[in-house]
């Protein structure tokens, strides 16, 4: 190991290791951290079970072998999911939002049950996803397109717009789009050239040691999301880390070494540079 290089984190590479280990699991459909979790809560189901009996429930409300519905991995689980990178980017980027408070915001691709819906009480949407939504929800307006391209926009004709978590997926074909390694790169131009001049693009991929995991999602250097935005300006930056937890107004350049982390980008479009 040369001078100055960070000795490898044990730590680090077990949660790695593990990750790949489930990854294979699922794959095959068996998720064994989650077995393992109900092989330790099965004693405590049978325990639960005699002590309800007991207790004389009322008729109907008896167990019945044939009606169990075992939960045996939320015993120990907090009241709630407080953390990781969907929970913080939708609250992060719906309160800038809030705050400048636009007529109208267009997000492409992300979650319609988290940030969208965070979004819907005080505004209106319009959300582009290339895949179909059949439910009709009050002020969200859906348009089901191949967002690569944004060819329903013109240049610096968009005043707020957003993609957090989604970049990283376009051209794998995880959602039946066509297979093209430069889709994520071109769908960043594309974001680019829609913005209008003071605008502003929330944007959010995964962060960390830059790679494919192929059909999944890439994950990116904050060096490369910078360079693909050079007519935008950054004007704050924020991260979610290995273990889930927000680091807000951060500088990207000046990170810990991440795996799997989620970059927060909010940019701007300043006038001289809106053609």
């Amino acid at each position: 190991m040369k001078k100055g290089e960070n000795a490898p984190n044990p730590s680090l590479s077990w949660r790695r290791n593990l990750r790949r280990l489930s990854r294979v699991g699922i794959f095959l459909g068996f998720d064994p951290r989650r077995c393992l979790k109900n092989l330790v809560g099965i004693p405590y189901l049978l325990r639960d079970w005699v002590a309800y009996s007991r207790k004389g429930p009322r008729r109907n409300f008896r167990v019945q072998f044939l009606d169990l519905f075992p939960i045996l991995d939320e015993r120990s689980q907090a009241a709630g999911i407080v953390g990781g990178h969907y929970f913080h980017q939708d609250l992060w980027a719906a309160r800038k939002i809030y705050q400048r408070r636009p007529r109208q915001h267009i997000d492409i691709g992300s979650r319609i049950d988290g940030f969208v819906a965070h979004l819907l009480p005080f505004m209106p949407v319009t959300l582009i996803d290339l895949r179909a939504m059949q439910s009709t929800i009050k002020g969200l307006d859906f348009i089901q397109d191949d967002a690569t391209e944004l060819r329903n926009f013109s240049n610096n004709s968009v005043s707020s717009i957003s993609s957090l978590h989604a970049a990283e997926h376009f051209g794998l074909g995880r959602y039946s789009d066509p297979i093209d390694p430069d889709a994520c790169f071109q769908f960043m131009a594309s974001l680019q050239r829609v913005v209008a001049a003071e605008g502003r693009l929330y944007f959010s991929v995964p962060i960390g040691r830059e790679r494919v995991d192929f059909n999944a999602h890439r994950v990116f250097d904050p060096a490369t999301i910078l360079s693909a935005f050079p007519e935008l300006t950054l004007e704050s930056f924020s991260f979610v880390d290995d273990e889930g937890a927000l680091h807000e107004d951060q500088d990207p350049k000046r990170l810990p070494r991440l795996e799997y982390g989620c970059g927060l980008f909010e940019f701007s479009k300043h006038e001289d540079t809106a053609e």
